[in-house]
């Protein structure tokens, strides 16, 4: 099923989902958050990202770099030192990505306020 849009037509659904539920993933869009400040290190970025593991963010990394939102700039030096940046195509991820997690900020004691009351009562 196609999607209308305004400036491109119409658009496969399937290949935006494709990537939503890549650039929608909640340890990707930290990550980019993170990155968007500047470029850092391996353990700088697992620092910042709370609770991600070493083979989460090395995967998350991974799938960034192949989709040319992240660059991976190794230094020469002893041991080898490994920057992530994001590219011009991440950075246009990252501003969207911030306003998401600006209303997620905003918005999350009435969440959790909605959560609680919705447990107190069950559906159905």
């Amino acid at each position: 099923m196609d999607v209308p849009t305004a400036a491109h037509g119409r658009v496969d659904c399937r290949g935006v989902s494709d990537i939503l539920g890549q650039v929608g993933d909640k340890w990707t869009v930290q990550v980019v958050v993170t990155l968007c400040e500047r470029p850092r290190r391996f353990n700088d970025l697992k620092r910042h990202v709370a609770g991600i593991s070493q083979q989460m963010l090395t995967r998350t990394l991974k799938a960034l770099e192949r989709d040319g939102m992240v660059e991976r700039t190794v230094r020469p030096s002893t041991p080898p030192q490994v920057d992530y940046a994001l590219t011009a195509l991440g950075q246009s991820l990252s501003e969207a990505v911030r306003q998401l997690a600006d209303w997620a900020a905003e918005h999350h004691a009435a969440i959790r306020e909605n959560r609680r009351l919705q447990e107190g009562n069950p559906v159905g």
